[in-house]
């Protein structure tokens, strides 16, 4: 099958990388959402990464505007999806929500397109048994910063046709990304064994074993990651942590999988990471430097 024009629903962090890295393939793409302030702020967030592709002489100021001239916008699912060969549904991780957007993909999208989901942890077989075409539903995990990150987990439902598997393959590969297929189970694999890492450092932050900077040290320098768990739950989002651990432990019935206490009260009390200004860290515009919250400081 042929794909060239790619439909995205959802312009935050991931749509709009999404939408970039597409269009900085050649693709045509119309980004959606229903607020335009958001389209704009996602628009101008890609020309500053392209811009910062070019200063770093990765692509040329013509490969820009190339790009940036291939992405149309629209407010509606039925506007934005009516010509597409994919739509990737890139919205916050909310089960309901997905269910009733795919819902409306499938009713306005052509019959011979394929409809993708960048969840990180809902049912991909669930999504797809709210379409008329379930052999054309997949997962397409993208990684954060989609620009830069180079793996895309695709995920097969129970239903999924093998074809479509190989398209998106393929697909990924032309976007310079490396694929990865794996099947529909709670997690997938990314989250199944990352979160649980997270939830465990957490785990050993509220129990006193150590404190927040120790654990990412230990980690950074004894495991070779390139940030320590703290800090990369403040990256992804400390309710998007809580989130998938939740479907974990509700899809394995397995008491590993429960979220800790502290992370359910940070999430509650608002403390969100990066996204808030204030995780296990503070962050204050502008500035690199990392300094632990005031809950956690000695």
């Amino acid at each position: 099958m042929s794909i060239q024009h790619v439909a995205v629903i959802g312009a935050g962090t991931m749509g709009n990388g999404i939408a970039h890295v597409f269009a900085q393939s050649g693709f045509d793409v119309t980004l959606i959402d229903v607020q335009t302030a958001q389209l704009e702020k996602a628009i101008q967030t890609i020309q500053k990464n392209l811009d910062r592709q070019v200063a770093k002489e990765v692509i040329t100021e013509a490969d820009k505007n190339a790009a940036l001239g291939r992405i149309k916008t629209a407010v509606s699912v039925e506007e934005g999806v009516a010509k597409a060969d994919l739509v990737v549904e890139a919205t916050t991780e909310n089960t309901t929500l997905k269910l009733n957007i795919f819902k409306s993909m499938d009713h306005h999208a052509p019959a011979h397109c394929i409809l993708a989901t960048n969840t990180s942890s809902i049912s991909i077989t669930q999504i797809a048994a709210v379409t008329s075409r379930p052999s054309k539903v997949i997962g397409m995990h993208f990684m954060n910063p989609v620009p830069v990150m180079k793996l895309v987990e695709i995920i097969n439902g129970y239903a999924t046709d093998k074809d479509v598997t190989e398209t998106i393959v393929q697909l990924s590969k032309k976007l310079g990304k490396i694929p990865c297929a794996v099947n529909d189970y709670p997690g997938f694999i990314a989250n199944r064994i990352l979160m649980p890492m997270i939830n465990e450092a957490i785990y050993s932050l509220f129990e006193g074993v150590a404190g927040v900077e120790e654990i990412d040290t230990v980690m950074k320098l004894g495991m070779a990651h390139p940030m320590g768990p703290l800090q990369l739950a403040d990256f992804i989002g400390l309710d998007v942590c809580l989130s998938i651990l939740r479907v974990l432990h509700d899809g394995f019935g397995n008491p590993k999988y429960a979220p800790c206490p502290l992370l359910i009260n940070m999430v509650t009390a608002g403390k969100l990471g990066v996204k808030s200004g204030e995780g296990f860290y503070i962050y204050t515009s502008g500035s690199k430097n990392l300094v632990v919250s005031n809950s956690f400081q000695k």
